[in-house]
């Protein structure tokens, strides 16, 4: 995830610009820049880490331009430093960017043709290469900006000026927010309402695949084509609460919404789709250690500990490394056969969760390698073990965990890949097949966000359930069980997940016209007994809700409810099939009025056992 914000106005834009990016901190940290237009030239100031070291290099200087466009980073493609950092120039043309660029290496390859020559690691540098040379080549910016638009692939959020225009901020988007403000005379751009509150609360909201040009004059929103839209004003009314939220009416709901960028900013600047390479550096481990271990411990608990069960699949396959999962207020009160090369993996979210604290002691007194999954830098776990791996969630402040979850998923598959490479398990033609695989997952994620209101509807016909029972089968098993636990947290439903292969075991004494059957139907290797479990449940009167794949016709004809899921590599499926049971879970608690982002009785953070 980054931030972005630009400006054209009446005042000079430093102020402005850096106050923006105060509001946008939370987005990236690792480094940060502006670029403000003046006398028909840029001034550019990028520094490493966080902003008060931008601050503390403008800190006495005079530069009075009054457009200008502004960046905080977490790195995608290059690691954090000064010529990574935005914002990125070429020619004439400056460019911010959120988000990354699927084709960039082919577009990198065509531009260095024509004789272009890269300064950066990253995949926006390619941007604003491909706007100026078609400025260049007689383009307005806003035509060339139309013209790049239409040439990416992948998720971006843009804003570029280009001293050539030295009146025009122009941006556009696709999977990245974008939000134009009206000012008094100035009008802005930002990845988040909160930047520009300060100066201004009439906004407009810039959808996918649409653009908008900034001048003196005001503004204007057309889509990819040229076509002029019309978009009424918003006032925003928040107060620091609702700012906070972004104008979700829950937590909850806009941390489920973050999850593309949340997957998104777990993967940056950890891999090379170029090279196949997946850099974990941070992760602090000898890769000669790595390279010798023999089996996995996976460690969590609640949430945490479905992922690890995920995790488990994709060790399995991936590596081929035996690999055992514990709840972590089990793990130490056994004998656990845990010793000396063996690598032992926590996941937590908070890294202060007492049970799996202690469970990572345990293993490290026994000689273990331990490594720790987790959201917040310093936190215990993250100074205690002997390597991190940060997922990049950002912070979630529901005490359900949603975007969370899918971080975890995505560190452990990133990790997976890791590991496969060391060991000589996967090829790199293999590698970057897997690592494209992954890079998608934000975009499928979105499509299956946009089921929300097919969701809400199913939601409003069985909220009144006193039980449900979740089926899955293979790596989607522990996804049946989180779903379970969603709905148990937030709606005080009684669930329960179990492996569909169980359900004659016991669970199908349960069915009737009065439970609902939440069942994860992907099409794999186990399709047809998912099926036969299906005819089952239909048999016994039971009502179905099925996950299904995108365009499969026959199994929607067999149950009562479908929610169609895009398909991916099974071992990412686990990441889609969470969204359609997090918006069930939330919606069905709306509907019975609980208390959605704090639920009775629970924590954020078990700090004790």
């Amino acid at each position: 995830m980054c931030g972005i914000i630009g400006y054209i106005g009446k005042d000079p834009a430093v102020p402005v610009l850096v106050e923006g990016l105060k509001k946008l901190e939370y987005r990236g940290y690792d480094s940060s820049g502006i670029a403000v237009l003046e006398n028909g030239s840029f001034t550019i100031r990028r520094a490493v880490g966080k902003l008060q070291n931008l601050e503390n290099l403008l800190r006495g200087e005079s530069i009075t331009g009054r457009v200008g466009v502004g960046h905080v980073r977490w790195a995608t493609h290059g690691r954090p430093s000064e010529e990574n950092a935005h914002p990125h120039q070429a020619g004439s043309v400056v460019v911010v960017h959120n988000g990354i660029i699927e084709n960039y290496t082919s577009l990198k390859q065509e531009l260095a043709s024509q004789g272009r020559s890269f300064e950066s690691e990253t995949d926006t540098e390619v941007i604003a290469h491909l706007v100026d040379s078609l400025v260049s080549g007689g383009m307005s910016l806003e035509q060339a900006v139309r013209k790049a638009a239409g040439r990416l692939q992948g998720a971006y959020a843009i804003a570029a000026v280009d001293a050539r225009s030295p009146d025009v901020v122009v941006g556009a988007r696709r999977g990245g927010p974008l939000v134009i403000g009206l000012g008094q005379g100035e009008f802005f751009l930002a990845s988040d309402i909160p930047a520009i509150l300060q100066r201004t609360r009439d906004v407009l909201f810039l959808n996918d695949d649409e653009m908008t040009v900034l001048s003196d004059e005001g503004v204007r929103i057309t889509d990819l084509e040229g076509v002029e839209i019309t978009r009424d004003i918003t006032r925003v009314l928040w107060n620091p609460v609702m700012a906070e939220k972004g104008g979700y009416r829950h937590f909850m709901l806009k941390e489920i919404y973050e999850q593309p960028r949340a997957i998104m900013d777990t993967v940056r600047g950890r891999i090379s789709q170029e090279t196949g390479s997946i850099h974990l550096d941070e992760m602090g481990l000898a890769n000669d250690l790595l390279r010798k271990v023999t089996r996995i411990f996976i460690v969590a608990c609640g949430t945490s500990w479905h992922a690890g069960l995920v995790g488990k699949f994709m060790f399995e396959e991936i590596v081929g490394i035996p690999t055992e999962v514990d709840i972590a207020s089990e793990f130490r009160y056994r004998n656990p056969l845990v010793k000396n090369g063996d690598l032992f993996i926590a996941i937590t979210q908070s890294g202060e969760t007492a049970d799996t604290l202690a469970a990572m002691r345990e293993a490290k007194a026994r000689g273990a390698t331990v490594a720790v999954i987790c959201n917040v830098v310093g936190s215990t776990a993250s100074r205690e073990a002997d390597g991190v791996v940060y997922t990049h969630a950002g912070p979630e402040i529901g005490v359900a965990s949603t975007k969370a979850f899918t971080a975890q998923l995505t560190a452990l598959y990133l990790l997976g890949l890791f590991l496969g490479r060391l060991q000589e398990k996967l090829s790199a033609d293999d590698t970057k097949k897997s690592l494209a695989d992954l890079v998608h997952i934000p975009v499928l994620v979105e499509r299956c966000l946009e089921k929300d209101g097919l969701v809400e509807g199913i939601a409003k016909q069985h909220f009144r359930a006193n039980d449900f029972l979740y089926l899955g089968r293979g790596p989607n098993y522990p996804v049946a069980l989180e779903g379970a636990l969603k709905l148990k947290e937030v709606s005080y439903i009684h669930a329960e997940g179990y492996p569909a292969g169980e359900m004659k075991h016991g669970p199908i004494a349960l069915i009737d016209e009065n439970l609902p059957v939440v069942v994860l139907a992907g099409k794999n290797s186990v399709y047809e007994k998912i099926l036969a479990n299906v005819e089952e449940v239909k048999a016994r009167g039971g009502i179905v809700i099925a996950l299904t794949t995108e365009g499969d016709a026959d199994f929607e004809k067999r149950v009562d409810h479908s929610i169609p899921v895009p398909a991916t590599n099974p071992l990412l499926m686990p990441l889609l099939m969470s969204i359609p049971l997090q918006l069930l879970a939330y919606h069905i608690a709306v509907l019975r009025g609980a208390d959605v982002d704090q639920p009775r009785n629970l924590a954020k953070s078990v700090t004790v056992e």
